[in-house]
């Protein structure tokens, strides 16, 4: 206890979750922290079953690739578990480097750097780029890593209403008055609502004000565009971008992060980001598995494994729009492997959750706040190695399951086109 008599750790006790948190791990409903017990797969052993794995960010299916883990097996035998130290210091490897120039030729800029987590790659930006005279613009649906950068870096924050480009171009007009720079911030696919940034109208409204582009290709990067090199690829403003970041955690299957974009830039950020400068380096597997997997993606094998799970995403979709759920879709009709289910309340979300767990099948829960109130939805996400005849299966448990949920519980929100 402090001399003030306030216990710093009283909010831990009877805060506003507490409650919900009792009775879900009571019910066994609890979608979060459950154990997996084999590799990720189309199949997985969870808590002492099978599940048909529907929540795995694993998109292009490379962590049990052969070529994968012999990357991660090689680092590891040459340079160990971990190399104890930071970029800075002892932890910089050849593999190291030669990620980042195959990064950057990937991502078609002049230079990349490699950090030890995706969020700390956002970290790494903007709580060194911006300070406390400038402005950043967050689309609201941008993930939680982007806003813990812009707290960070003290930045005065004006958030829009997810995709609206009325409210960016509002939030723009407000940031002419403000003291600094102006840097707008949006992932190229959200990641818990699987839609793509409008980003030839967002990069066409930030030279319209002077803003510099900064976009999060953390689902986009593996899966979208040509090269796979994400959103801003597929849309053609790769040119009109003036930093991407990408995570190895996704279609990169190891762990970790990147940022690409000017060599100034990028060299700025090697010698001032006190998150880079004072965080470990990646442990050594982590290295190799992403550039083998990178490897992979830049082959003629890569556009092959690309197509197959955007095919697999629009099959899951159009699979569960037949069986009468909503989903989130992307104008265009650009699809994503993140394929969301709107449920529209929270408690009806992780008991839907805890049915399809039940029969086997494993998701995603986004609930308020990782959602706007009201927006509970369930994240399901497909794999290249997905096959039809798994995904089908799936489809046929979840529409045994919705009957039943919706006898008990009520109707779930139907497509929008037969609503």
């Amino acid at each position: 206890m402090s001399q003030t008599g306030t216990d710093v750790f009283a909010k831990v006790r009877g805060h506003e979750r507490a409650e919900i948190l009792r009775a879900a791990q009571e019910a066994d409903m609890l979608p979060y922290f459950r154990v997996v017990e084999s590799p990720a797969a189309p199949i997985m052993e969870m808590e002492g079953a099978e599940r048909i794995m529907l929540g795995s960010n694993n998109y292009l299916g490379l962590t049990g690739d052969p070529r994968v883990i012999e990357g991660a097996r090689a680092a590891l035998d040459q340079y160990g578990t971990g190399l104890t130290g930071s970029r800075l210091l002892n932890g910089t490897t050849p593999l190291h480097l030669e990620l980042e120039r195959e990064i950057a030729e990937w991502m078609g800029t002049e230079d990349a750097i490699v950090t030890t987590t995706g969020a700390g790659a956002n970290l790494t930006a903007l709580g060194t780029l911006l300070g406390p005279e400038d402005t950043v613009i967050v689309d609201s649906a941008d993930h939680a890593s982007i806003l813990d950068g812009v707290l960070l870096s003290r930045a005065k924050m004006r958030p829009f209403r997810h995709n609206k480009l009325d409210k960016l171009e509002k939030a723009l007009s407000r940031a002419a008055g403000d003291p600094g720079g102006v840097l707008i911030v949006v992932d190229g696919v959200f990641s818990m609502e699987g839609d793509v940034a409008p980003l030839r109208e967002i990069v066409e409204l930030g030279g319209r004000y002077g803003a510099r582009i900064m976009v999060d290709e953390a689902h986009g990067a593996g899966v979208l565009g040509a090269r796979g090199a994400g959103a801003a690829e597929l849309l053609g403003v790769e040119d009109r971008v003036d930093l991407r970041m990408g995570t190895f955690s996704k279609s990169l299957a190891s762990c970790g992060g990147f940022l690409a974009g000017p060599t100034e830039v990028i060299e700025y950020l090697r010698i001032q980001s006190r998150s880079f400068l004072f965080t470990a380096s990646a442990v050594p597997a982590a290295v190799g598995a992403a550039l083998a997997a990178l490897r992979i993606i830049r082959s003629e094998e890569g556009p092959r494994l690309m197509a197959k799970v955007l095919e697999n995403a629009r099959y899951w979709r159009d699979g569960l729009q037949e069986l009468g759920l909503r989903v989130v879709e992307t104008p265009g009709d650009i699809v994503t492997p993140v394929i969301p289910v709107l449920v529209e309340d929270d408690w009806k979300a992780g008991l839907l959750w805890k049915a399809l767990w039940d029969a086997g099948i494993f998701v995603n829960v986004a609930i308020h706040p990782a959602v706007p109130p009201g927006g509970a939805l369930l994240r399901t996400s497909v794999m290249a190695t997905h096959d039809t005849a798994t995904l089908d299966d799936a489809l046929r448990r979840v529409g045994e399951v919705k009957t039943a949920f919706e006898a008990e519980h009520g109707p779930l929100p139907a497509p929008l086109s037969a609503s």
